[in-house]
């Protein structure tokens, strides 16, 4: 499994689930601060579908995200801002689109779902915020 670093620094896209259009929420200003830094943003938001946040439209699922890239592209990271029992279908989700990482937000874990992803290979992170560690690596 990579360390925090190695996986911010070898990602370029990253699947933010649970996105809010909200500037008040947590997923907002995280996803902003890491397209600020040169990630590509994937919203994904069933309720927003279709709409645009941070100039970037909303998909219903990790699947309708995963076929909206370019042939080659993947999802590096699948941040995860939904309750912690929320989690196992997205992890099943983020094994089908071949993601990198499944990422956890800060207050979140799911062992079951981290058992599951990790598994298949995927790294997992679990109670962590990727905004903070990214700051804390880049001042390092």
């Amino acid at each position: 499994m990579r360390t925090v670093p190695e996986i911010l620094k070898q990602s370029k896209t990253i699947a933010v689930v649970g996105l809010s259009p909200k500037p008040e929420r947590a997923s907002f200003e995280v996803a902003q601060y890491l397209q600020s830094q040169g990630y590509r943003i994937l919203p994904v938001n069933p309720q927003y579908a279709g709409t645009e946040i941070h100039g970037e439209t909303v998909h219903a699922t990790l699947q309708d995200a995963a076929a909206a890239l370019a042939p080659g592209e993947r999802i590096d990271i699948v941040d995860c801002f939904r309750k912690a029992e929320d989690i196992p279908p997205i992890a099943r989700d983020a094994i089908a689109v071949r993601a990198g990482c499944l990422w956890m937000q800060l207050g979140i874990a799911n062992q079951a779902a981290a058992d599951l992803a990790a598994a298949a290979g995927l790294d997992v992170v679990q109670d962590s915020c990727l905004k903070v560690d990214h700051k804390m690596m880049a001042a390092a």
